[in-house]
């Protein structure tokens, strides 16, 4: 038909500066290696590379205020783990020292039981070293009385009884006690008890005239005042009623 292209048949149209651009670097190659490829169509040359974005004014600020947030949140964490580990370290002291009181807690109650008991005990057996030495005082005196039903020997039974007193003086002393005698003495209220008083003229006002019991001391400290009797000055004697007789002969 006329008026249509035939099949197969293209038309182009090339810029004159591309084809020329085009023989330049096939020249170019043939120049450098003879034996290449001849390629018609030029190659591409790369892309210039692209300078980095910088981000926009806002967000260079919300960055900038976001690196103290973290720095700061980075040392609240390194403190949170150091007052959680000296918190670990202090319950643990507080844990032993716990511990410690209630040990001491019971060794004191221990020690207090222990100490009743020892103190109920020595208010119950205290006295028998004391009663110990003391028995053998109601044997001499049983052994005086037996002897005091035979055949009257009052020398030897006196010579018994100084004896029996006298061993218990010596028990006595052993165990700190002592006795004193006040007679002579002047009268002293901390160690004498007056149970009356006694006109003499042959000692001076506020002495010891006579005793009636002795006193004892236990280790210096005063166990029973001596009870005695207090000397005072005797009235002056009254001058005798003159004789009738005598009276006219004067």
């Amino acid at each position: 038909m006329a008026g249509t292209p035939d099949k197969g048949k293209f038309s182009t149209s090339i810029g004159q500066d591309v084809i020329d651009e085009a023989l330049r670097s096939v020249e170019k190659r043939k120049d450098a290696d003879p034996g290449a490829p001849v390629d018609l169509v030029p190659e591409a040359e790369p892309p210039p590379e692209a300078p980095p974005a910088e981000p926009p004014p806002a967000q260079a600020e919300a960055v900038a205020e976001v690196d103290p947030v973290r720095q700061e949140l980075e040392e609240m964490r390194l403190q949170l783990e150091l007052s959680q580990s000296k918190g670990r370290e202090l319950m643990e002291r507080i844990k032993e020292t716990h511990d410690k009181m209630l040990r001491a807690v019971a060794d004191l109650e221990n020690f207090k039981r222990r100490a009743q008991k020892e103190k109920e005990e020595v208010q119950r057996f205290g006295v028998e070293r004391l009663l110990k030495d003391l028995l053998p005082i109601p044997d001499n005196l049983d052994r005086a009385l037996e002897h005091a039903r035979g055949p009257a020997d009052f020398d030897s039974l006196k010579k018994g009884l100084q004896m029996t007193r006298k061993l218990f003086e010596d028990t006595l002393s052993r165990h700190g006690v002592k006795s004193f005698s006040a007679v002579g003495q002047a009268f002293d209220p901390r160690f004498h008890e007056a149970m009356q008083h006694l006109e003499t003229n042959d000692l001076p006002p506020g002495q010891v005239a006579a005793e009636v019991l002795r006193g004892y001391m236990l280790n210096d400290r005063l166990v029973r005042p001596a009870l005695v009797m207090v000397s005072k000055a005797a009235p002056p004697a009254e001058a005798p009623a003159p004789v009738e007789g005598e009276e006219q002969k004067t």
